[in-house]
């Protein structure tokens, strides 16, 4: 039975006049970010200190190039490359008698210049036997099934590998931008959600081994690698701002806050609701950059060693993106500006979002027919070879209707 959507359209109304009525407040809020930050540019060294000795519930940016800086887009190259990958990918279907998965991913290799060309294709691989669990290593039959969130940080290694595999084949003379969507931190394994040892074969010996390959590619060529997140829902910069108004140095939340409420007097609370995009969304102009900073993740400055993620802002006409980087493209310059500069450029040609990126979802995307086709032709193989083709009575009710 489809949505009854007479019974949400009261809902919906409430939720607007809502919205409606803390818009003011942000504003504020909003204002006082801004003042915040201009006036704490000024002596950015003093809240570099004060943010490295605090203790904070929240993730904190570091500070490298300053806080209200403006960065022009510098001139793209004549002739360049740009790269992208994306994936989509078949959980395994517990109501089916086949334990299988499969990844697709999409690239797209677009050649830029004199000699334009371009290059779509996609790359699908059907998982099942041992690739379907991590072993620990040191025994004690310990496994963990890849399914679900593990399945999504497993298709986030195999994306990046695909973009090491690609850049390896680039003529090594045209500067070359690699690009992935989302962030390049795999938040699908922070917190003690799995145990160590799968941390240690998807973040260790998979996503940190291909990104050292691609250090050493970028060692030998024109060659960067970033990541693009649309529409960012990070504040990272805001609470670098919240560390700026607390009255205690260093600041430390469980210590003097813990139990608080914003009626109760915390000070940081009256930038909170501000994101990092609101910030710059003010503060840039058309295709101008922010400062670059550091990632406050724990679990990034603990595993990720000289790939530490760096990121700035980027303003476009619709929205303010967010650009993320190993540490060894932030530190040189020129790979900075090419990000900046092939960024941008891509976000003009794709009308507000890298054009590549659009072509390898394009080869990636994964519908629901599809899915249906695969779990048919896996039964249809079964079937041929004399297996038992077994099925939950819950996934046979979904392919009949009764009434």
């Amino acid at each position: 039975m489809p949505l009854d959507l007479a019974q949400v359209v009261s809902q919906i109304k409430g939720l607007a006049a809502r919205l409606k009525a803390g818009q003011r407040e942000r504003e504020q809020h909003l204002e006082l970010a801004l003042g915040t930050l201009r006036s704490q540019a000024a002596d950015i060294q003093s809240l570099r200190s004060k943010i490295a000795a605090s203790k904070t519930t929240w993730l904190v940016a570091g500070l490298t190039q300053g806080l209200d800086q403006q960065y022009e887009a510098p001139p793209r190259p004549q002739d360049f490359t740009v790269l992208a990958t994306d994936g989509s990918h078949i959980d395994v279907d517990r109501h089916s008698s086949v334990p299988c998965y499969l990844i697709n991913i999409g690239t797209a290799v677009l050649h830029y210049g004199e000699k334009a060309d371009a290059s779509l294709f996609s790359e699908p691989a059907v998982f099942s036997g041992d690739e379907l669990v991590i072993l620990d290593p040191v025994g004690g039959n310990r496994v963990e099934l890849i399914e679900g969130a593990l399945l999504g940080v497993k298709r986030s290694v195999e994306e990046c590998a695909a973009v090491a595999r690609t850049a390896n084949e680039l003529p090594p003379e045209r500067p070359a931008l690699a690009l992935l969507d989302g962030s390049l931190i795999l938040w699908g394994l922070t917190g003690q959600r799995f145990p160590e040892f799968v941390r240690e074969a998807l973040l260790e010996q998979g996503f940190l081994k291909v990104l050292d390959s691609l250090k050493g590619l970028s060692q030998d060529r024109n060659f960067a690698l970033a990541s693009y997140i649309s529409f960012p829902r990070s504040a990272d910069v805001v609470n670098a701002l919240r560390v700026a108004l607390c009255p205690y140095d260093p600041a430390d939340c469980d210590r003097h806050c813990s139990g608080k409420r914003p009626a109760a007097g915390r000070e940081c609370d009256a930038v909170a609701g501000i994101q990092d995009r609101d910030l710059f969304r003010m503060l840039l102009g058309f295709g101008e950059r922010s400062p670059v900073f550091i990632s406050g993740s724990p679990f990034m400055k603990k595993y990720y060693r000289e790939h530490e993620i760096h990121f700035f802002y980027l303003k476009l006409e619709e929205e303010v993106a967010r650009v993320e980087m190993p540490r060894w493209v932030a530190e040189r310059e020129e790979l900075v500006d090419l990000v900046h500069a092939l960024v941008l450029d891509q976000c003009r040609r794709g009308h507000g979002y890298p054009v590549a990126l659009m072509e390898a979802h394009e080869k990636a995307v994964v519908t629901n027919a599809d899915r249906e086709r695969f779990w048919e032709l896996v039964e249809i193989a079964l079937f041929e070879d004399g297996l038992e083709v077994r099925s939950s009575g819950k996934r046979m009710s979904k392919r009949l209707r009764w009434i």
